[in-house]
C-alpha cells in the first residue's frame, strides 16, 4: 500500500476516498487522539481530507485542519500543536490526475516502514475500532500555520535584505518562501504563483526541463537567484544568477559544505554523487548512506552529530529545524548562502566537475527486472551492495539500479570522474537492464 513517500496514485483508481476513509479509521485505531490534516491545491484534495478526517473522527481521534499549505508546514504543525500524527493529502511532484496521502510521525518525521505497515495491516484486516456514538472524535479548523512557518523561518535563517529572487511555485502551495523572503527584505517576483492543482504551468516536479521559464527569468533579469518548488513545497531546486538549473547533486554539496565540520555527520541516498563525500572528507566529516526515500533520510538524522540531510532530487532536511524536508527552508538558507558568498553561479563553478549521468526505463516488472539484474551483476562483479537497489562500485565510479518507490520505473544512475569512465558504466547498466527485461 505504501511507498517511500506514502500512498500515491491515479484518483479514483489507486487513491479513492474510501481508502483515505480507511487510512484515517486505521491512525486513530492505532492510537492516534490528535491528527493534523492539510492537503496541497489538488481539487480532489477536497474530498480526500475530508474522508481521512471522518476516518479519524469515526475512531475517536481529533482533527486538527490547517487546509491547503506546504506539507513541510503541515509536519511542523505537528510538533507546535502536540499531535500524535499528522496526514498530508498530495501527490507532491506527481502529475495532476493523481493524488496521494503521507503520514507524519509526532516528531514531524514522515512515517518509517514499521509504521507505514502497522497502518496497512489495519486497513487490509478491517480492523478499525470505531468509536461509541457519544465518544466520536472532534474537526478543528488549525490557525495561522503558515504565519508561523514564515516566523520560524525568518527566526532561523538570517536572511539577506539586498537580494532579488525569483520565485517559481509551479501553481502549488509554497507562498510561504515568497512571503518569508518579502519580509526579509528582498525584492521577490514570483512566477506561477495561482495556486491550482492542474499545473497548468509547468509539471509540478522541479527538474531542469519543467524549470525553462524560470531559468530565462533568472537571466534576462537582475536577479541573484531563482527558488523553484513542486506542488507541495518538501522539494526546492535552484537558478543560478546566468539562469543556469542547479543540478540536485551540486546544492547538496553546497548546503552539506556549510553545515558540517569535523566530526559531523551528513545523511544522503545511495544515488548521491561523489562530490558530497570528497567534499565532507575535506573537512574531516563524515557521509551516512541511506535507501533512496525522504523518509529513510529522516530516519538517520536521529543518530548523533548528524547535522543534515538531503537528497539530489531536491529534498532537503535540518534536523535541528524539522525532519520534515522544507523547500522553504532549504530556500531561505540557500538566500543566506548566496548572500555570504555573493554569487550562486560561482559556489557551483568551483566544485569539480564529477560526470554522472541518469535515466529511466518503464515497466510493470520492475522487481523482478531488479531481481534479476542483481543475479545477472554478481556474475560480473565483484562489489555489490543492495542497500537499495544494485548499487555497483569499480576502480572508476560506480553505477545504481533500483525500483522506483512511487512510479512503474527502474532508474539507473552511472557517475565517475571521468566523462568516458561514466558513460561506459551507464552503457553497462542499461544493457544489465535490458538483459533483465527480456528475462524477468
Amino acid at each position: 500500500m505504501f511507498g517511500t513517500s506514502g500512498v500515491r496514485g491515479p484518483v479514483g483508481e489507486n487513491v479513492t476516498a474510501a481508502l483515505a476513509l480507511d487510512i484515517g479509521r486505521a491512525l486513530a485505531t492505532d492510537g492516534a487522539e490528535a491528527v493534523v490534516l492539510g492537503r496541497d491545491a489538488r481539487q480532489s484534495g477536497r474530498t480526500l481530507s475530508r474522508a481521512v478526517s471522518a476516518g479519524v473522527t469515526e475512531c475517536g481521534g481529533d482533527v486538527i485542519d490547517v487546509g491547503v499549505q506546504p506539507t513541510p508546514t503541515v509536519a511542523r504543525t505537528v510538533v507546535d500543536e502536540g499531535a500524535d500524527a499528522g496526514v498530508v493529502v498530495t501527490a507532491s511532484h506527481n502529475p495532476a490526475p493523481d493524488n496521494g496521502i503521507k503520514l507524519w510521525a509526532e516528531d514531524g518525521r514522515a512515517f518509517g516502514e514499521d509504521a507505514n505497515a502497522r497502518i496497512a495491516e489495519i486497513v487490509e484486516q478491517g480492523a478499525f475500532e470505531l468509536a461509541a456514538w457519544d465518544d466520536l472524535g472532534e474537526h478543528r479548523e488549525g490557525d495561522d500555520a503558515r504565519g508561523r512557518h514564515e516566523r520560524a523561518l525568518r527566526e532561523s535563517v538570517a536572511i539577506p535584505d539586498d537580494l532579488s529572487v525569483v520565485v517559481d511555485l509551479g501553481n502549488g502551495v509554497g507562498r510561504v518562501t515568497a512571503d518569508a523572503l518579502h519580509a526579509a527584505g528582498c525584492d521577490v517576483e514570483t512566477l506561477n504563483g495561482q495556486r491550482d492543482g492542474r499545473f497548468p504551468g509547468r509539471p509540478s516536479e522541479p527538474t531542469a526541463a519543467n524549470c525553462q521559464t524560470a531559468c530565462e527569468l533568472v537571466a534576462a533579469t537582475d536577479a541573484d537567484l531563482g527558488i523553484v518548488h513542486d506542488g507541495d513545497a518538501d522539494r526546492m531546486m535552484a537558478v543560478d544568477e546566468r539562469g543556469r538549473f542547479v543540478a540536485g547533486d551540486a546544492l547538496l554539496t553546497l548546503f552539506a559544505r556549510r553545515e558540517a565540520g569535523a566530526g559531523d555527520r551528513v545523511v544522503v541516498p545511495v544515488d548521491t554523487s561523489l562530490l558530497v563525500a570528497d567534499a565532507l572528507s575535506e573537512v574531516d566529516a563524515e557521509v551516512i548512506y541511506t535507501p533512496v526515500g525522504d523518509a529513510y533520510v529522516a530516519a538517520e538524522t536521529t543518530r548523533p552529530d548528524v547535522v543534515f540531510g538531503g537528497e539530489p532530487s531536491g529534498a532537503w532536511i535540518w534536523p535541528e529545524q524539522t525532519r520534515c524536508p522544507d523547500g522553504p527552508l532549504a530556500a531561505c538558507t540557500l538566500a543566506a548562502l548566496v548572500g555570504g558568498e555573493g554569487s550562486l553561479a560561482a559556489l557551483v563553478d568551483d566544485l569539480p566537475a564529477y560526470p554522472i549521468r541518469r535515466d529511466s526505463v518503464r515497466t510493470e516488472q520492475k522487481a523482478a527486472v531488479v531481481e534479476r539484474v542483481a543475479t545477472l551483476a554478481r556474475e560480473r562483479f565483484d562489489d555489490v551492495t543492495t542497500l537499495d537497489g544494485i548499487r555497483v562500485e569499480t576502480a572508476d565510479g560506480w553505477f545504481l539500479v533500483r525500483a522506483s518507490g512511487t512510479e512503474p520505473l527502474v532508474r539507473l544512475t552511472a557517475e565517475a570522474r571521468d566523462e568516458d569512465d561514466a558513460a561506459a558504466l551507464f552503457e553497462t547498466a542499461r544493457k544489465l537492464i535490458e538483459r533483465a527485461r527480456k528475462t524477468a
